[in-house]
């Protein structure tokens, strides 16, 4: 079962495109009415030329569309970003229309990413949050003006009330429908600064947990559009037949067969596979089994077997010769570690895992001319339209991204081989847009996995049982190399989002992070939480080592850890009383572990027991508080945090991908094991604002702690076993427990 409940309230550079064999780049730094369908999540604007700016229209009828700048893959971010303008500019919610932005970063780009459109490191709300709520603010301002123009008054005797201006002295009122009517925009329009901001005790809608997602009732009763539902007349579908090995490229191909199933239109060679165009899916992936494909056998993949890899990433981070990037510097970790009574030495290290979305990869493209419109459940619009650009020919302002609902994104749909794959097939038929679609196997196998990774930590004492110094070693391929070479390069090297998470505000007096890449040629990307989701595996479960080498209480050692830090320690306070941590449990025990990544503060404590025959571990409830600075909505900030946990729980416990000589060996839901509903928790979360606090990013944030706490419950009721690889198989548990 899983419950919900709210337990507190308190107050780019230069792009590289890479379309080659090995891959493509993709630059990451890190409607209808509320209560009706939003129809293929872009509902048509008001209608009316009462536009105080590029994202609100006021019809006649006083609704109001609002632009919804980022994708909407579950987060609710489709309710969170235009809530925000509601609320400042006095909307009535009820009377909102939501409508998804065209592709067009000058006009809906994140601030928080460089300016583009893009969704993902849980920077939507924290990027956009101060642009949204100014330009709420100016929308009031220019109704006001429009309506002291009306009724021929000084605008500061004019006051707003849920989509209506009043002039209290007169009684007499004008909706927004009227003032849309027969109103004129003030010239020059008024600008909003912070001044102009509501304060927080004066929200309608922000801290509500009255105001409903507007992208729930499409799915509820089917309207919904996900990219695979996108119809378009006269569309043909497109498959491509990847090599088996990353980096391979098709040197002889024989199509004769492909070619003679009915429904099959064109067979594409590409550089990096070959395309099949047909009238209906079931010809593509008949044509697409019948092709036989002599490969290039020159890939440095071919090399990759991520078992013995993974050993190697491990030898790596203990050779302390072998020096990496520097990452961070504060005080002399390496003079600390060697004047230590005690050094605690631990390696650390997670699998590759797949993205395994719902919605498999899929795109649709219609190319005319030098002109490209696509249909796409993708994360960054604007780097859609630049490398469906680069394939045509053409320039990004020639290119129109329509964004659909994602259907699970998780850092997979910021990539772009699936978008370039829809616009090389619908070049070839040019007139005619083309539908691709993966197959689960091609999306588990040609994915873009989280990077295999080793972390050596080191940890040193004194006489009291005081950290010293802590030095920690980060063992990982990059994933901005191939993303963003020249951010890489002009960082000396170190990649900021495989490092995530290692900055921590533990007190220390010494600490050190070292980053040594690994290059063997594959291609890695941004996974939920990415480097946090392993980073603080390590960290948390260090932690837990100190205290049980001095004699501590987890909750009391980091407590003690954190003095200035008075978030931190709200949400390990809050989530250790929710928990009953002193409370002894027959069979079960309970571990705890922080986390204060995306500028949100999560503790999380998970009760557990384990089969010591089988090895295999149950999670049985986990208890979360979470502080995300602002609660802009707290209802959807339960639903993400649960999300998190399940997900951080799968594939602490579950997930994993294996390459053998460059082959991946899952391809499908049986053989890539992923958490089942008969295995999840209860959950209960907190929501612990803190007033006057940034407000922090939240789609990622209930991941990274899950994993430790696990951990951690189960070397407490062991006695002291630590599990240190992800994920947590049951016959790595039973070693564990025989060593």
């Amino acid at each position: 079962m899983i419950k919900m409940i709210k337990l507190h309230s308190r107050t780019l550079s230069r792009r590289s495109f890479l379309i080659t064999a090995g891959g493509f780049g993709v630059a990451v730094a890190f409607g209808g009415l509320p209560g009706q369908a939003v129809g293929a999540a872009v509902a048509p604007a008001a209608e009316g030329n009462y536009r105080p700016n590029a994202w609100v229209t006021i019809a006649a009828d006083g609704i109001v569309s609002i632009m919804s700048p980022a994708s909407e893959m579950g987060q609710g971010i489709m309710t969170t970003l235009p809530l925000l303008i509601a609320e400042e500019m006095d909307a009535d919610w009820d009377r909102i229309r939501i409508v998804q932005a065209p592709s067009d970063a000058e006009k809906y780009g994140n601030p928080g990413f460089y300016g583009i459109q893009l969704t993902g490191g849980s920077e939507s709300t924290r990027g956009y949050y101060d642009l949204l709520r100014l330009t709420g603010a100016q929308t009031r301002k220019v109704i006001l003006a429009s309506a002291a123009g009306m009724l021929n008054v000084p605008v500061g005797e004019l006051t707003t009330e849920p989509g209506r201006v009043v002039h209290a002295r007169s009684g007499r009122s004008f909706g927004y429908g009227e003032i849309a009517a027969d109103g004129a925009l003030p010239d020059p329009l008024p600008q909003a600064t912070e001044a102009d901001l509501k304060p927080a005790d004066r929200w309608r809608y922000i801290g509500r947990r009255t105001v409903q997602r507007v992208d729930v009732p499409s799915k509820v009763d089917g309207s919904a559009i996900y990219g695979m539902d996108v119809q378009r007349p006269g569309m043909l579908y497109g498959t491509v037949l990847r090599a088996p090995v990353q980096g391979e490229r098709p040197e002889a191909i024989d199509d004769a067969e492909s070619r003679a199933v009915p429904g099959v239109v064109q067979i594409v060679p590409l550089s990096y596979g070959v395309g099949i165009i047909g009238e209906t899916v079931e010809a593509t992936q008949r044509a697409k089994d019948l092709l036989k494909v002599t490969w290039s056998r020159s890939s440095r993949v071919r090399s990759y077997t991520s078992g013995s890899l993974l050993e190697h990433y491990r030898s790596v981070g203990r050779d302390l010769s072998q020096t990496g990037v520097e990452a961070l510097s504060e005080g002399d970790a390496e003079g600390a570690l060697a004047g230590a009574v005690t050094v605690i030495t631990a390696d650390y290290m997670s699998d590759l895992v797949c993205h395994a979305t719902m919605e498999p990869m899929n795109a649709t493209a219609l190319v005319k001319g030098d002109s490209v419109e696509i249909w796409a459940p993708t994360q960054g619009p604007t780097h859609t339209q630049r490398f469906a650009a680069e394939v045509v020919g053409t320039t990004p302002d020639r290119v129109k991204v329509n964004t659909t609902l994602l259907g699970g994104g998780f850092g997979r749909k910021a990539e772009a081989d699936f978008i370039v794959d829809a616009v090389s097939l619908a070049r070839e038929v040019e007139g005619r847009p083309v539908k691709v679609i993966w197959s689960r196997e091609d999306d588990i196998r040609h994915d873009k996995f989280r990077p295999l990774e080793a972390q050596h930590i080191q940890v040193g004492l004194d006489a009291d049982g005081n950290i010293l110094g802590w030095r920690h070693r980060i063992v990982a391929d990059s994933i901005f190399a191939r993303t963003m070479p020249d951010l890489f390069a002009s960082r000396g090297g170190h990649d900021d989002v495989v490092t995530e998470g290692a900055q921590f505000n533990y007190a220390v007096p010494a600490h050190r992070i070292e980053y040594i890449r690994q290059d063997n040629g594959l291609d890695i990307g941004f996974w939920f939480a990415v480097g946090v989701g392993y980073t603080r595996f390590g960290i948390e479960c260090v932690i837990d080592e100190v205290a049980a080498a001095t004699g501590a209480d987890p909750v009391q050692l980091r407590l003690k850890l954190l003095p200035e830090q008075p978030r931190a320690r709200n949400v390990i306070e809050t989530v250790a009383a929710m928990a009953e941590w002193d409370r002894k449990r027959d069979g079960r025990a309970l571990g705890l572990a922080y986390s204060d990544a995306f500028g949100s503060h999560c503790a999380q404590i998970a009760e557990v027991s384990l089969n010591r025959e089988t090895g295999a571990i149950r999670v049985h409830k986990v208890w979360c508080a979470v502080d995300p600075g602002v609660a802009i909505q707290p209802v959807h900030i339960e639903g993400m945090m649960i999300v998190g946990i399940a997900n951080g729980i799968s594939h602490a416990l579950f997930e994993q991908i294996n390459i053998v000589n460059g082959e991946v060996q899952e391809g499908n839901f049986d053989t890539y094991r992923v958490i089942r509903m008969s295995e999840a928790p209860d959950i209960e979360v907190a929501i612990v604002p803190t007033s006057g606090s940034p407000v922090g990013g939240m789609g990622q944030v209930g991941l990274p702690p899950v994993g430790p706490a696990i951990a951690n419950a189960v070397a407490r009721l062991t006695g002291g076993v630590r599990l240190r690889h992800y994920p947590f198989l049951t016959e790595r548990v039973l070693e564990a427990l025989g060593a």
